[in-house]
């Protein structure tokens, strides 16, 4: 699986928050809460929503799936006007980003083995240090293997 290299534009995101591991995933708890109350967000630019992982610098340098993260459910919007009760606003900073289009069960570790195991260590790029996410539009069915997804890492040249 190739990923095609994007440059993104700054996004403004609002959406909910929970901190969790990978041995203790909050997913679940989270959308629950989230896509409810999605409806009063009232400026969208999409019918997509986003998950997104906000990860400490020295986050895969050090794996542990016991360490925490901050795991966002959001959608994007126009701007900040008009923000819900419990919900917060996060400026997804832009940047170069490898974009693999997947397809098949969200809770399947192997395409982030591929990711993480083969494809980068033998790009041209590595990590960089900025919020992971998946785009989840229309294609996208919780649970189902024929579910398709839009999964971005943040990347930077190797030789930078």
């Amino acid at each position: 699986m190739t990923p095609r290299i994007e440059k993104l534009n700054e996004k403004k995101l609002i959406g909910m928050r929970l901190r969790m591991s990978l041995s203790n995933n909050r997913t679940g708890e989270l959308w629950k809460s989230f896509i409810p109350r999605k409806r009063e967000i009232q400026n969208n630019l999409t019918g997509d929503v986003i998950s997104m992982q906000v990860y400490s610098p020295t986050h895969f340098a050090n794996f542990d799936p016991a360490t925490e993260f901050e795991k966002w459910a959001t959608v994007e919007v126009s701007d900040f006007e008009i923000i819900p009760k419990e919900m917060e606003t996060f400026p997804l900073t832009g940047g170069m980003y490898a974009v693999f289009d997947y397809t098949g069960l969200s809770s399947d570790p192997g395409i982030f083995r591929y990711i993480f195991g083969t494809w980068l260590p033998k790009s041209d790029y590595k990590l960089d240090d900025r919020p992971h996410f998946e785009i989840l539009g229309a294609k996208y069915k919780n649970n189902d293997p024929a579910s398709e997804e839009e999964i971005w890492i943040p990347i930077r040249p190797k030789s930078e």
